[in-house]
């Protein structure tokens, strides 16, 4: 018997439910912001269920993990973000056309906004470029459901299957119907050797017909689901205006209309791709105007656009390409009704779409909210290393040599806001290296100006992508240093383990891959390493690393604020100050307010660091205790 219960979960959260309750074996994936919830959801039922589950090293490596997995007949998933499906692309073009044997889901967030990533891509149209299908839920209880879906069309086609979602389904929360769920089945069928396994040009024309032919059996197969699902919805008005949606962006579409649902025809696709043309065919018979409302690219809208021209239909589209609404940024209901209104004012029509009644404010007299940029935490270990690093170059700028931080992803990007100033460039996971190997050789056409080269990358993307990205640095004799800023942990998505830690993702015990052994064995001459109390030390050993001509690399080790947290607190001693305010205007800490006129406060957010004591010239700046 099939029991159900009610609980209120995240949109992530239920997606990992919906995985468990699929039958899911094997779970891989990279942590990145908002998709990480999932497989942590996951790792903290995965011994109860007898699931294996592991943060891989990067995106690649952990769906080339669920591959190996899925050939051998296991239900797998691969979570990452939408950059991290840029990592994950090479064995992916290639996977869809080999196909898999057990299942395979690919967990994909979009960031529209962003909100925490590099890039706003939208999945949706990946999907169409791999030839990959695209599911697209709008509410928790669709990504619980379309979750189970996208295991069982895995499974049938032999096919990979995407589930894309969005930041603000990944992170909301509602009530959601979920199953019970048993232990996996420990019946896995086994590899068995066969050609097709091997991608070799003349299996590639071989299977590309299949593939092809197969985004048209699942295009039909989408536009029965209009009859057969809730995920695709067809609402049918008294006018003869269409409104086309997916993902959150029907929710925002059905709260702008709910004063006059019965106008509109809506047409909702949760199966973004392949598109289902005949279910689409059948709607625009009855639609003269069609209004197009999604996140990021013009997908959707381009889909229309081309079943019309292909069918020589009398439709107007309304979206993005004609400027209703904006093709990049995310929506909201206010957004969603502007342009519902600027395309009704295109179309013959007294329709229009009210703004839901609110209390009357006048908005001159509503304060504007204070400006809270991003920074680095109270305490944090980079702070010192960037420190360090800036009074060294600061002693090179005297004697004209310029010096270039190359910054990499993650917290240590915040290193770039003032008055730290410390990062120059930041383009990917691992780019930092490369980019500062890339500058470097640069110097034969500059031979006038001296400049030193500094790339900054943090432990766990030092995995992730530094280690070949520091082999063609030596191979290549870039005149690079690499700091790489250990602070044993993944931070900035949660605080996940990586392999320098020695802890796998459901907390056994592991081998430790140690940083600087690694940075030898890559052929790195000079590799030191440093705890990042003693900022004089950090100062000496950059400079060092610095002074040396050819690769060199400094492991700096320390603690993470948000895990561990120093010992005892600092306060100003007003007796010794000076007001000269170079705890302030040096460092940025957050722990350090200054009020005009008045000795610099260490507020109750100081997590003992030290590092505000070490640069004050009047040491007062002293450990609470020692004060009183």
């Amino acid at each position: 018997m099939k029991l159900t219960s009610k609980r209120i979960l995240m949109g992530n959260e239920a997606i990992a439910f919906g995985a468990m309750k699929a039958g899911v074996q094997i779970t891989s994936g990279y942590p990145g912001t908002p998709s990480t919830e999932v497989m942590e959801t996951i790792i903290s039922h995965a011994k109860k269920y007898g699931i294996y589950a592991e943060w891989a090293t990067n995106e690649k490596v952990a769906l080339e993990t669920a591959v190996g997995a899925a050939y051998s007949g296991a239900n797998t998933m691969v979570t990452m973000k939408q950059v991290g499906l840029n990592v994950a692309s090479d064995p992916l073009m290639s996977l869809s056309y080999i196909g898999i044997k057990g299942s395979l889901v690919i967990l994909v967030s979009d960031d529209p906004g962003p909100h925490s990533s590099q890039t706003e891509q939208d999945t949706r149209s990946f999907g169409h470029f791999a030839n990959i299908p695209v599911l697209d839920p709008s509410t928790p209880q669709e990504a619980y459901d379309m979750t189970k879906l996208a295991f069982k069309l895995s499974h049938e086609m032999e096919i990979p299957v995407i589930l894309r979602t969005t930041t603000r389904l990944s992170h909301g929360c509602a009530d959601v119907m979920i199953e019970d769920i048993d232990p996996v089945s420990r019946n896995i069928e086994g590899f068995v050797k066969d050609p097709r396994w091997i991608i070799f040009p003349e299996l590639t024309a071989q299977r590309h017909p299949w593939l092809e032919e197969l985004q048209i059996r699942l295009s039909d197969r989408f536009s029965e689901y209009f009859t057969e699902s809730s995920f695709n919805l067809i609402s049918k008005g008294s006018s003869k205006i269409g409104i086309v949606a997916s993902g959150v962006s029907y929710l925002y579409a059905k709260e702008a209309t709910k004063d006059s649902s019965a106008t509109f025809s809506l047409f909702k696709i949760g199966t973004v791709y392949p598109f289902p043309e005949k279910a689409a065919l059948d709607f625009l018979t009855h639609i003269k105007d069609l209004i197009v409302i999604e996140e990021l690219d013009p997908y959707l809208e381009e889909q229309f656009l081309q079943l019309i021209g292909k069918h020589h239909l009398d439709t107007n589209v309304h979206g993005k390409k004609n400027g209703h609404f904006s093709i990049s940024g995310e929506y909201n209901v206010d957004v969603v009704i502007d342009g519902i209104n600027s395309s009704l004012k295109t179309i013959n029509t007294d329709i229009s779409v009210l703004h839901h009644s609110s209390p009357v404010v006048d908005k001159e007299k509503i304060p504007s909210l204070p400006v809270r940029p991003p920074t680095l935490c109270a305490g944090c270990m980079h702070r010192t290393v960037f420190y360090a690093f800036k009074k060294v170059a600061g002693k090179l700028k005297t004697e004209k040599i310029n010096t270039i931080f190359s910054g990499d992803i993650g917290c240590y990007s915040l290193g770039n806001a003032k008055p730290l100033n410390m990062v120059d460039t930041c383009l990917c996971m691992g780019a930092g290296i490369s980019i500062a190997a890339g500058l470097s050789h640069t110097h034969h056409y500059q031979e006038d100006k001296k400049a030193k080269q500094v790339a900054f990358i943090g432990d766990s993307t030092f995995f992730h992508s530094g280690v070949a990205a520091v082999i063609s640095a030596v191979y290549n004799n870039a005149d690079i240093t690499i700091a790489v800023l250990d602070n044993r942990t993944t931070a900035m998505t949660g605080h996940q383990p990586h392999p320098g830690i020695g802890l796998t993702a459901t907390g056994v015990s592991t081998k430790i891959i140690d940083i600087a052994e690694v940075l030898k064995s890559c052929g790195v001459d000079l590799v030191e390493t440093i705890d990042v109390n003693d900022l004089g030390e950090c100062i000496d050993t950059a400079k060092r690393a610095m002074d040396f001509e050819g690769p060199s690399a400094v492991v700096f080790k320390g603690k993470c604020v948000g895990i561990t947290k120093g010992a005892g607190q600092y306060v100003i001693d007003e007796n010794k100050c000076t007001r000269c305010r170079v705890c302030v205007t040096q460092l940025g800490c957050p722990a350090i307010f200054s009020p005009s006129n008045k000795p610099p406060v260490i507020q109750d957010n100081c997590t003992g660091c030290s590092l505000c004591a070490q640069i004050c010239p009047s040491d007062a700046i002293v450990l609470k205790e020692d004060l009183q």
